[in-house]
C-alpha cells in the first residue's frame, strides 16, 4: 500500500511538472512570435535603402558619393544608439528597449512624408537616421532575448528560426521598393536638358513623393506592432549581467582587453561595410556596365541576390555541423575576394553574376563573426553584443568611400573597397579570432 501510494504521488508530481512546463511554453509562444517578427522588419528597412540610393540619385541628381550618404546616415544611427540601447535594457528590461525601438522606427518612417513635401535630401537622411536608431534598440534586444525566451535546449533552434526571417524581410524590402517606389521613368541627361523647368520640377516632385505612401504604411504597421507588444505580457528572464555589479565602464575595459573581441569588432566593421557596398551599388554597377538596363530590371538582381543569401544561410548552417566556423568563414571570404576580382576585371554580365554570387558566401559571416567575438565573455556578453552592433558603422563609412572611388575611378574599380574588406575577414578567420595565448582551439558559429 505504501509503495502504491508513493508511486501515485510520483505520478501526480510528474503530471504537475509536465503541466507546468506546457503552460510555461504556451506563455512564451505569442511573445516569441512577436519578437521573431522584428527580424523581418529590420531586414526590410535595411534593404529598402538599396532602392532609396538609386531613387534619390535620380530625384536629386546626386553623385555616387552623395547617394552613398543614405547608408552613412542609416548606419550612424546604429553606431550612436547601440550602447544607449544596452544601457536602457540594463536599467529596465528587454520589452522596454523593444518598444522604444519600434516607436523610433515608426517616427522615422512618418518623417518621410514631410521630407517628400519639402523635397529635402537632408530631411530624408535625418528620417533614415531616426529609423536606424530604432533598429539599434531592436537588434540589441531581440537577439539575446529570443535565445532566453524558452528552454535552453531549444535556444539554438529559436535563434536560427528568428534569423531566417531577416533575409525574407530583405527580399520584401526590395520588392516593395521595386514595385511601389520605382516609377520606371528614366530620362537621359540629353532628354532632361530639353525639358522645360516646369516639366523637370514636376518629374523631380513625382519621384520624391513616390516614397511617401510605402513609408506611411510601414510606419502604421510598426506602430501596430508596438501596441501589440505593449499589451502582451512578456515573461521575465534572468540575465547574467543584471545580477553582476561591474559598471559599464569596467565591462568595456574588460572586453576591449580581449584580442579576439577587438579583432571581431574590426571584422564585423569590414563585413557589414562589404555587404552594404555590394548591395547598395549593385543597381548602379548593372546600369553602368550593362548600358540600357532599366532600373526595375536591375532591381531584380537585388532580389536574386537576397534569395541567394537566404539559400546560403541554410546551406551554411548545415555545413557548420561538419566544418569549424572560422574555417568556413575563411573559405567563404577567399571565394568572395575572387568573385569581386572578376567583377573588377570582367565588367558586364559576367561581373554582375559574380556580384550576385557573393551573397551566397556572405550569408554566414555576420553570425559567425558575432559568435566568435562574444565567446567566453560571460556576464559581459550583453554590452559586448551592443559594441558589435555598433560596428555596423562600417556600412556607413565604407559605402561613402566606395562612392567616392566610383566617382573618380569608375564603378567597376570601386569594387576594390569590398574586396579589401574580405581580405581582412580572411585574415580574421585564420588568426584574428584567437587570443594570443590560446592554441588552435576552434569555435563554431551558432
Amino acid at each position: 500500500m505504501q509503495t502504491s501510494s508513493f508511486n501515485s504521488a510520483k505520478t501526480v508530481v510528474a503530471s504537475a511538472s509536465t503541466s507546468e512546463k506546457v503552460q510555461k511554453a504556451s506563455s512564451y509562444l505569442l511573445p516569441l512570435i512577436l519578437i521573431v517578427s522584428l527580424f523581418f522588419m529590420w531586414g526590410m528597412a535595411n534593404n529598402l535603402n538599396d532602392i532609396l540610393i538609386k531613387q534619390f540619385k535620380k530625384t536629386f541628381e546626386l553623385t555616387d558619393f552623395q547617394s552613398g550618404l543614405v547608408q552613412s546616415a542609416f548606419y550612424m544611427g546604429y553606431f550612436l544608439f547601440a550602447i544607449p540601447a544596452s544601457l536602457v535594457m540594463r536599467k529596465f528590461n528587454y520589452k522596454a528597449g523593444i518598444i522604444i525601438g519600434l516607436l523610433l522606427y515608426a517616427t522615422g518612417a512618418f518623417l518621410f512624408f514631410p521630407a517628400a513635401n519639402l523635397g529635402s535630401y537632408g530631411f530624408f537622411l535625418f528620417a533614415l537616421f531616426v529609423i536606424a536608431s530604432g533598429l539599434a534598440f531592436l537588434e540589441t534586444a531581440a537577439n539575446p532575448y529570443v535565445s532566453v525566451l524558452g528552454t535552453p535546449e531549444t535556444s539554438t533552434f529559436r535563434l536560427n528560426m528568428a534569423q531566417s526571417f531577416n533575409p525574407i524581410g530583405c527580399v520584401t524590402g526590395i520588392l516593395v521598393g521595386q514595385h511601389f517606389i520605382f516609377s520606371g521613368v528614366e530620362y537621359t541627361k540629353e532628354q532632361m536638358a530639353k525639358m522645360s523647368p516646369e516639366a523637370l520640377n514636376a518629374y523631380y516632385s513625382a519621384e520624391s513623393h513616390a516614397v511617401q505612401m510605402p513609408y506611411l504604411v510601414i510606419g502604421m504597421v510598426i506602430l501596430a506592432f508596438a501596441f501589440a507588444i505593449a499589451i502582451t505580457k512578456f515573461p521575465t528572464v534572468k540575465d547574467e549581467e543584471d545580477a553582476e555589479k561591474t559598471s559599464a565602464k569596467g565591462t568595456l575595459v574588460h572586453i576591449f582587453g580581449k584580442r579576439h573581441f577587438r579583432q571581431a569588432v574590426l571584422a564585423q566593421f569590414f563585413y557589414v561595410g562589404a555587404q552594404v557596398c555590394i548591395w547598395s551599388y549593385l543597381i548602379r554597377y548593372i546600369q553602368g556596365t550593362v548600358p540600357g538596363t532599366p532600373e526595375k530590371i536591375a532591381a531584380n538582381f537585388l532580389t536574386i541576390s537576397l534569395l541567394v543569401f537566404t539559400t546560403g544561410r541554410f546551406v551554411g548552417t548545415a555545413l557548420l555541423k561538419k566544418i569549424k566556423g572560422h574555417n568556413l568563414l575563411g573559405i567563404y571570404a577567399v571565394i568572395n575576394v575572387v568573385l569581386l576580382l572578376i567583377g573588377v576585371l570582367l565588367p558586364g554580365n559576367i561581373g554582375v553574376w559574380a556580384l550576385v554570387a557573393t551573397s551566397f558566401f556572405m550569408s554566414i559571416m555576420y553570425p559567425t563573426i558575432f559568435s566568435l567575438g562574444i565567446r567566453d565573455l560571460g556576464q559581459h556578453t550583453k554590452l559586448a553584443a551592443s559594441v558589435l552592433v555598433m560596428s555596423i558603422i562600417g556600412g556607413a563609412v565604407l559605402t561613402m568611400i566606395m562612392g567616392a572611388v566610383s566617382d573618380v575611378a569608375g564603378i567597376s574599380n570601386s569594387l576594390f573597397v569590398p574586396l579589401l574588406c574580405f581580405v581582412f575577414i580572411a585574415f580574421y578567420a585564420l588568426r584574428g579570432y584567437k587570443e594570443k595565448s590560446e592554441s588552435d582551439t576552434e569555435c563554431s558559429a551558432y
